[in-house]
């Protein structure tokens, strides 16, 4: 019955309530405007929308993207690079004003359990991509000092707003420090074009993904088969993705 619940409401609220009005008007246009191309292309993209809408869909399109690298069992290196992802400068947090964004702290998460692990410094590379954005290296540097990291294992990049740029100036801070084996943390979603940017610079990472957004076997339930708006930030993160890698590798 929960189930079942959750299946009728998803319908009843955004998206699902657009895609059955966008399937009614496209009905209205075959039945009765007799404007049956119309309705056709209307009642096809709907379709496509509601595809995009589905964790069914998501599974497999971010499924897909996330597993371009798996971490590996026994990384090393002799530093860890963490890429930014977003901040917000007045959040109230434990010891201090601003945080990160969920998938950046996830990234967090797993490059302090690294740090521990390894005994390496971490590099955070990320600024302040707008006006009303947190500076995404301060923010995390303050965290990793609060969670026990000491300063001198700590290095920040505060000048990137693209990942284009973290990679560039990374870069400079490696060459500077004499660093040449990093182990590269971001969201899985996200390792393929930062990999990409990076050997772009001429530097190898060790690619370790963190911040996983599907599971890796899933298994089918009609409620994913709902429309759900998290599913459609998944899909559109994906084409995101490849679009702005195909730019990386043929344009910049």
């Amino acid at each position: 019955m929960v189930y079942f619940l959750k299946f009728g409401a998803s319908w009843v609220l955004p998206p699902g309530c657009f895609i059955v009005a966008l399937f009614v008007l496209a009905w209205y246009l075959w039945k009765r405007r007799g404007e049956r191309r119309a309705a056709a292309l209307l009642a096809g993209l709907t379709f496509v929308f509601y595809l995009l809408c589905t964790g069914f869909v998501a599974e497999k399109t971010m499924g897909w993207l996330e597993s371009a690298y798996e971490p590996p069992e026994e990384p090393s290196g002799d530093v860890i690079i963490m890429l930014g992802g977003g901040a917000m400068p007045d959040s109230p947090d434990v010891d201090g004003t601003g945080a990160l964004c969920s998938s950046p702290a996830n990234r967090l998460l797993t490059a302090v359990r690294l740090q521990r692990e390894l005994g390496v410094p971490i590099l955070l590379s990320g600024g302040q991509v707008y006006e009303d954005t947190g500076a995404e290296a301060k923010i995390a540097r303050r965290i990793l000092l609060s969670l026990g990291v000491p300063d001198d294992q700590i290095f920040a990049e505060t000048k990137s707003i693209n990942t284009t740029q973290n990679a560039r100036f990374s870069t400079e801070i490696l060459k500077e420090q004499g660093l040449t084996h990093p182990i590269l943390v971001t969201s899985a979603f996200h390792m393929k074009r930062a990999v990409l940017n990076f050997e772009k610079q001429g530097v190898t990472v060790t690619p370790y993904p963190a911040d996983y957004q599907v599971t890796h076997h899933p298994v089918f339930h009609y409620t994913k088969l709902r429309p759900q708006t998290e599913a459609l930030l998944n899909n559109v993160t994906v084409l995101q993705e490849t679009l702005r890698t195909l730019v990386t590798k043929y344009i910049e």
